[in-house]
């Protein structure tokens, strides 16, 4: 359940405001940015992006790129950035499809014939999954881009070992490009034979291109209507992801702040994981309206990242 921001709590808008800048700013040692809708949206940068992490950088300010978009690795997003022309190394990137991946290898307790996953999504899940040897079937294999055949039907139902993997334990959904029935067919008995059910993100939609489009909680929607159960989320907003990040950076949260587009991912991510401050953007999916009469607000918001600029630090 989302946690409501109070009635009382009235963000502060900063655009423009070179004092109120530099106060927030000051506050903050660490910050944390989710980036399409913040940084980018599709393939096109945000003028100003470059030169306001350089700004912070300058400044001593440590930044964590944190996205819920399972579709690429840390290294894919790294390369990204740099070709965007934001410096970056893989260290500072933790993705959904990286939190996945932690959580199944280190976390999970699996049962030595069932550590096999079942993936619904793109090449982003499986190069995280190898890198912590987690075996996988699904993905991006052609096999599983097809029609679904009479035979499978019957196949199904019995449980064939030629068409569902006895050793499969998980089943993870991020987002797919060419999700289908057979792929849901399958995750959908995964699930009810026993498999833990995950998801990298529940993100309706994403945005590109000036619009929105389906996100990864649109490929597990299906499934939670078949299911009737929710899967367990490793992305924004969920806290296991939060106590991941601080896991590994060793930051004081007091001291960090959350930068996003979105009040319901984003912002309520920083919110319940009782960061210092949270900064909405409006480059992305919320509005104003979102963040300041919202259920979930920022502490601050700004019409464009690059406002930050207007700080002279």
């Amino acid at each position: 359940m989302t946690q409501s921001t109070p009635a009382s709590d009235v963000p502060r808008y900063l655009t423009g405001d070179k004092a109120g800048l530099r106060e927030f700013l000051d506050k903050f040692d660490v910050f944390l940015f989710d980036c399409d809708g913040v940084l980018w949206s599709g393939d096109h940068c945000f003028p100003g992006t470059v030169e306001t992490l350089e700004l912070l950088r300058k400044n001593g300010k440590q930044v964590v790129f944190v996205t819920n978009n399972s579709t690429k690795s840390r290294a894919d997003y790294c390369k990204k950035l740099e070709g965007l022309g934001i410096p970056s190394t893989v260290e500072e990137v933790f993705s959904s499809s990286y939190s996945s991946s932690i959580y199944i290898s280190r976390i999970l307790q699996l049962p030595p014939n069932k550590r096999k996953v079942y993936v619904i999504g793109e090449t982003g899940i499986e190069q995280e999954l190898r890198s912590e040897n987690v075996p996988f079937i699904g993905g991006t294999d052609p096999a599983y881009r097809r029609d679904v055949k009479p035979e499978d039907y019957k196949l199904i139902a019995a449980g064939d070992s030629s068409i569902l993997d006895p050793e499969v334990g998980v089943v993870l959904v991020g987002l797919d490009f060419h999700l289908n029935y057979l792929k849901l067919a399958l995750a959908y008995h995964y699930v009810k034979r026993g498999a833990v059910f995950l998801a990298t993100n529940i993100d309706s939609t994403l945005p590109n291109s000036g619009t929105l489009f389906p996100g990864a909680g649109s490929m597990s929607a299906p499934l939670i209507m078949m299911l009737g159960q929710e899967p367990t989320a490793l992305g924004k907003p969920a806290q296991a992801m939060m106590d991941a990040i601080e896991g590994k950076f060793k930051f004081d949260r007091s001291r960090a702040c959350m930068v996003g587009d979105r009040a319901n991912t984003d912002i309520r991510f920083g919110r319940e994981g009782k960061l210092g401050g949270t900064l909405g953007v409006l480059t992305g999916v919320s509005s104003k309206e979102d963040f300041v009469s919202g259920p979930v607000r920022p502490h601050a918001y700004l019409d464009k990242l690059s406002d930050l600029l207007g700080s002279d630090l």
